[in-house]
């Protein structure tokens, strides 16, 4: 399946069914009188985060999703049905954003929100509304109200717990299919990873989501490469988790270059609790790994962990450190995942 994060769609609710003018004509009744039903209502278009979803390809095929209109009223009384409901299924993370890309209308973030996008119409009254003592035979129906149309875009930002950042070929990919059951593209060129990727991760009986975030350069958040388009996936990660390639000649120089961009593209996404490792260690003697490791300290200004996904070496430390920003970023959850599995007491 392609990926797919941004998406423009076209939507219309559906338009009220006109109200009827008619009068009663059964034989043997002395006095007829209005009968005109009132019309069908229009249907509303919806949005509701559904699971099973991790990109917004379905929506690259159908662009224009138009609800139902109300059927008009008719004689005897007769109201016309009302027109259907259309949903438009979204993955969790989804944000709903108005024609200008700016104007946010909603933040899908959990399975089973909806929220409504455009309201449909209103069906008009018939005849039969507007009869009083003074008016016997009203020939006045109203039509139904019009429809809504409107122009959307949706943004998925995916929902991981940890988002990996790093230059190209700095062994991210690696490293998530090393922990994880996920299998992204591996090769030893830059810009393998095209799009975002997602995996499980457990460490000590415990689960997160690690996000795999295509390889940032110099000037990404000036376009180059593949610029800084995928970084609204770690926006909602509770920790980066920085990795810097170990076999590079200046490894203060990576850090630095992807310090930069992510402060570039948000403040936000640049204050994020971090983890730092150095990958690729396995190739390195002990030696220049000391060198290396000491400078990359230097650079980054806290503790940085050795790392090597193909051997496995300091693999379970960098989750477990990963593991303890997640506890501290977002407690409540984990506190609701736990009164889930205990046994119940009265």
């Amino acid at each position: 399946m392609k990926f797919l994060d941004l998406a423009k769609v076209h939507i219309r609710s559906g338009a009220g069914g006109a109200g009827c003018a008619s009068f009663r004509r059964e034989k043997y009744i002395e006095f007829g009188g209005p009968d005109g039903g009132d019309g069908g209502r229009g249907g509303d278009v919806w949005a509701e985060a559904v699971d099973g979803l991790n990109t917004l390809i379905d929506f690259r095929y159908q662009q224009h999703f138009f609800a139902k209109n109300g059927q008009p009223g008719m004689g005897k009384g007769r109201t016309g049905r009302d027109g259907e409901d259309i949903v438009l299924r979204v993955p969790a993370g989804t944000e709903i954003l108005d024609e200008d890309q700016e104007s946010v209308i909603a933040d899908l973030t959990h399975v089973g929100e909806r929220v409504l996008l455009a309201r449909g119409g209103n069906g008009g009254w018939g005849n039969l509304r507007f009869k009083t003592s003074t008016n016997q035979a009203p020939r006045r129906a109203n039509p139904g109200q019009e429809a809504v149309e409107r122009t959307l875009w949706l943004r998925l930002k995916l929902i991981a717990d940890v988002g990996l950042a790093g230059l190209p070929n700095a062994g991210k990919s690696t490293f998530l299919a090393a922990t994880s059951n996920a299998r992204p593209k591996i090769a030893d060129y830059p810009f393998t990873t095209l799009h975002p990727n997602l995996g499980v991760v457990e460490v000590d009986g415990r689960e997160f989501v690690v996000a795999d975030i295509p390889g940032l350069i110099e000037g990404a958040s000036e376009g180059r490469g593949l610029g800084d388009q995928f970084l609204g996936h770690v926006e909602r990660c509770a920790v980066l988790l920085q990795l810097v390639d170990g076999t590079s000649e200046d490894v203060a120089g990576d850090f630095a270059v992807i310090d930069r961009e992510l402060a570039a593209y948000s403040p936000v996404v640049a204050d994020k609790p971090r983890v730092v490792a150095m990958s690729k260690v396995d190739a390195l003697d002990d030696a220049l790994r000391v060198e290396r490791l000491a400078e990359l300290e230097a650079a980054a200004g806290r503790a940085v962990y050795p790392l090597s996904a193909v051997s496995g070496e300091g693999v379970t430390e960098v989750l477990r450190a990963a593991r303890a920003v997640i506890d501290r970023a977002r407690p409540l959850k984990d506190v609701a995942e736990g009164e889930e599995d205990a046994p119940w007491t009265p």
